[in-house]
């Protein structure tokens, strides 16, 4: 495993340590801790089938296992982007893709908190049995996440998963990154938790958006209505580790990063998770580093179905 990274030269030995250091010790830290109860709560969650999972599967693991709480994948452009795409980073081969969802999506609006918020949907709202909110970053709007072709299909098979398995997805446009787009992102979340009740709210994060996942995480009533959070190449927020919401253990949280990522240092990010697993070695936090990926890497390569599928494990849905 080892020999591999050093051979590729894809980083720096001390960064090479530093990465399989984390590993073993959060691998040492989560050991054992999986109770026979956990496994039947487990199996009683509700659950996304099996969709098109041999073409979005992690290519190939260069430390852990897909299920374990750090993994190190490895990413190759050539076979990951130029192998996958018909037209590189805009138009993904048509296998990748299932149109089925269209028949479901609108385009909608809504006024909550005094303004307008504009938001796609896809999926029946009533009595759904999650909701998927994806947050854009800087210089994206709501229909990035509804672009079923680019980041090598990985919106349209989210799109796929919920609409397959009695789910909502949507996407909305952030206005700006602090208090008003987390205020927005509140609003569709009551909104849709109201026809759905029971159903959590699962809050992905791209990039900057990661600002207002964690002000939504810091938040007591909207981390309420959440069943997990994802960050794909995002920030993180030493402030939440004080909160009521982090004692409890109960907010699962997903950190994907590219080891190339020039705008937030995955090095940081690892060091953050290093700080959740040390204040609690059993808070549902994962890290997957995939290794050479760039700032976008965590949207097109993210196993939508893997982590949601353990995010539901964790809170019973």
């Amino acid at each position: 495993m080892t020999s591999k990274l050093f051979r590729r030269s894809i980083v720096s030995a001390a960064q090479v340590r530093g990465a399989l250091h984390l590993f073993l010790v959060v691998a040492v830290m989560v050991a054992g801790l999986v109770s026979p109860v956990a496994v039947a709560d487990a199996q009683a969650a509700y659950r996304l089938d099996s969709y098109k999972d041999r073409l979005f599967r992690y290519p190939g693991l260069l430390a852990g296992q897909p299920q374990d709480a750090f993994v190190i994948v490895d990413y190759d452009k050539r076979r990951d982007i130029h192998r996958r795409d018909k037209v590189w980073e805009r138009e993904v081969f048509g296998e990748y893709v299932s149109m089925r969802p269209s028949s479901s999506q609108e385009d909608l609006e809504m006024t909550a908190n005094g303004r307008r918020i504009t938001y796609m949907r896809v999926g029946e709202p009533r009595g759904a049995k999650a909701i998927v909110i994806y947050v854009h970053g800087q210089g994206g709007n709501r229909f990035q996440g509804m672009n079923d072709k680019s980041f090598g299909g990985n919106f349209n098979r989210i799109k796929n998963l919920m609409v397959r398995n009695s789910g909502v997805y949507i996407t909305l446009d952030v206005k700006d990154f602090d208090q008003r787009g987390a205020g927005d992102v509140k609003a569709l979340m009551r909104r849709y938790t109201q026809q759905a009740p029971g159903a959590k709210v699962y809050v992905a994060c791209g990039s900057m958006g990661g600002f207002v996942c964690w002000r939504l995480a810091r938040d007591p009533s909207a981390a309420a209505m959440m069943g997990g959070m994802l960050l794909m190449g995002s920030s993180w927020d030493d402030d939440y580790l004080n909160t009521a919401q982090f004692r409890k253990g109960r907010l699962p949280i997903y950190l994907g990063h590219g080891s190339w990522d020039k705008v937030y240092d995955w090095r940081k990010q690892a060091a953050f998770f290093e700080r959740i697993k040390a204040r609690n070695p059993n808070y549902p936090a994962r890290f997957v580093l995939f290794e050479t990926g760039t700032h976008g890497t965590p949207i097109r390569m993210t196993d939508w179905r893997l982590v949601l599928n353990w995010m539901f494990a964790v809170t019973g849905r």
